[in-house]
């Protein structure tokens, strides 16, 4: 039996090779870009799998007889995630998309026998070769979380309970901005002294980041007090953006650590609009009594 001209004559099913052929070609240039940022062990691991999905594309190719160019959106898009995000984020965020494809494999490995290498292939990527990458800020994981949740629990339960006691939008921002940077030295000498005593290799970075992760938040959440007059209005919206973060940063540390996102993403979201609400109501028996 001619495999290919069979295939051929089958529309249906040339058009799902050919797909996975634009998939593996496109994989092949992500990682073959992202492997020459990389350095060390990193660029090694990234280069051995860019040659692996070639590989792929080549062995699909065999069986359609075209050639397909890659999705070069898509490559720049995950391009894009690894600048911003990180180069643990960018390839495992890229190897779950896979997951739908290795079910689509398996559905013809008796049609074609290569698919079960390919699959397995995809498989140690996951399972194996993308948890060997070594990324500094992976390891400061803990500190950032611990940056971003304080930062978000204090700052919009002071902010919240700002905007009934004083009520100005500039002043709320005013003293959200002198608490926040204060409050982001404290944790960073705490952060610093903790690691320390634990007897970290570096207590220092830690701080850092606990610091750059605390002043973040405070930024996001203070910027609504300087772009609209009304405190009410700027209260909403701030309270979004922390939602907002909580989303990202959660979505972040799940896809990187292998964690579950919905019920995270629930319980830091309860915590900060808990916070916000008791702070809130606070301020508005504060207003009332002082009478500010």
């Amino acid at each position: 039996m001619d495999i290919k001209r069979d295939t051929v004559r089958d529309d249906a099913l040339n058009k799902l090779l050919l797909e996975f052929q634009r998939e593996e070609i496109t994989e092949h240039h992500v990682y073959a870009k992202l492997a020459k940022r990389a350095k060390g062990k990193n660029r090694e691991i990234l280069q051995q799998i860019s040659d692996e999905e070639l590989s792929h594309f080549r062995t699909w190719k065999k069986y359609t007889g075209e050639d397909v160019k890659p999705n070069w959106l898509r490559a720049a898009f995950y391009a894009l995630l690894r600048r911003i995000f990180g180069l643990t984020f960018a390839v495992k965020l890229m190897e779950m998309g896979e997951v739908h494809a290795q079910d689509d494999y398996r559905k013809i490995v008796n049609q074609f026998p290569e698919t079960a290498g390919i699959v397995s292939d995809e498989d140690r990527h996951e399972k194996y070769l993308l948890d060997l990458i070594e990324e500094e800020k992976l390891n400061y994981v803990g500190s950032i979380v611990l940056g971003l949740n304080d930062a978000l629990v204090e700052l919009t339960g002071a902010l919240a309970g700002l905007t009934f006691a004083l009520g100005k939008s500039r002043l709320i921002a005013l003293a959200g901005l002198i608490t926040g940077i204060a409050a982001s030295l404290s944790m960073m000498t705490s952060e610093y002294l903790s690691k320390k005593a634990e007897g970290e290799a570096n207590p220092l970075q830690a701080s850092v980041y606990t610091g750059i992760a605390y002043i973040f938040t405070v930024f996001f959440l203070v910027v609504p007090y300087f772009l609209f007059a009304s405190s009410y209005t700027a209260l909403p919206v701030m309270l979004s953006i922390g939602i907002g973060i909580i989303l990202i940063f959660t979505f972040f540390v799940s896809v990187t650590k292998d964690q579950p996102f919905g019920s995270r993403f629930l319980e830091m979201a309860a915590i900060s609009l808990g916070v916000a609400f008791v702070s809130f109501v606070i301020g508005y028996f504060l207003n009332r009594w002082i009478g500010v």
